[in-house]
């Protein structure tokens, strides 16, 4: 009986290590490093001082620095509300529920152009939204709040599905056994519930950075695109393109690719952190 267990065991729905994993490190050469390498190699083909002109210059730093810082700070807002909307999906029951928890999905099927055309609608000066914030000095379309916002939009869902299993995973008996010696619910969601989901959250914040520093149709509409103010860098790198200029696209996109890489690495690092310390 312990020998039919153990040969069941040691058998693979889909059998064959060495052929599946030459297949996904094909797969993943093929379409992921390869063309990065390109990028790569056409860069480093330039010359260290080409480069550094080109990524070095006032223009190139302001939209690098636009896009990055952008996307961070829409990241961190999605962080927090759409750990609000995980929560309130998982744990509340109200008419509608299903509808908004489809919704959450619309920025994933919607065509980022028509986001923008949208979002420009409502928070331009005789928008829903931007008639409003005028008068206060907020103006958000055509600046880099807009971005912001853009980004904002297009990264809720991937924080809010990331978190949202491990909420309905969670085992609400710990919550109950904390108040039941006494713990207050801020020590409560302090020391049990944001601990156990924080390695989800990191990764839904990780996946919404991401997608914000590469968004580019739905920020176009709404950015202005104006050099040195509302100008991101993937628009800059399609500009060079135009020109010809495919050093200073290749280059551009290279000190994209270095900081996004570093920054998903510091994201990773985190997460292992958080895992670790939560004991998951």
């Amino acid at each position: 009986m312990t020998s039919i267990a153990s040969a069941f065991g040691n058998r693979r729905v889909i059998p064959g290590f060495g052929i599946t994993l030459g297949y996904t490190l094909s797969y993943l050469g093929v379409i992921v490093l390869l063309p990065l390498a390109a990028v790569v190699a056409r860069s480093a083909g330039m010359g260290w001082d080409d480069f550094i002109a080109i990524v070095g210059s006032p223009r190139t730093l302001h939209s690098l620095w636009l896009s990055f810082g952008a996307a961070l700070a829409a990241a961190l807002i999605d962080a927090v509300f759409g750990f609000l909307v995980a929560w309130v999906l998982v744990r509340y029951r109200f008419p509608g529920r299903k509808i908004i928890d489809a919704i959450i999905d619309l920025p994933f099927a919607l065509p980022t152009a028509v986001a923008g055309i949208a979002l420009v609608a409502i928070y331009s000066k005789n928008g829903p939204f931007g008639q409003y914030l005028e008068p206060l000095g907020i103006k958000a379309a055509y600046t880099p709040l807009g971005i912001i916002i853009a980004m904002t939009f297009i990264g809720l869902p991937f924080v809010v599905r990331s978190v949202q299993p491990v909420l309905e995973q969670l085992d609400q008996r710990l919550e109950e056994a904390a108040a039941s010696l006494g713990a207050s619910r801020g020590f409560t969601f302090r020391m049990v519930i944001f601990p156990a989901v924080l390695p989800a959250l990191l990764t839904g914040f990780a996946l919404a950075l991401a997608r914000g520093i590469g968004e580019y149709g739905s920020i176009i509409f709404i950015a202005g695109n104006i050099p040195n103010i509302s100008e991101i860098a993937p628009l800059l790198i399609v500009i060079r393109l135009e020109e010809f200029n495919y050093d200073g696209a290749t280059a551009i996109a290279t000190t994209m690719l270095v900081i996004s890489f570093a920054m998903l690495l510091l994201v990773n690092l985190l997460q292992v952190w958080s895992r670790k310390r939560s004991g998951l």
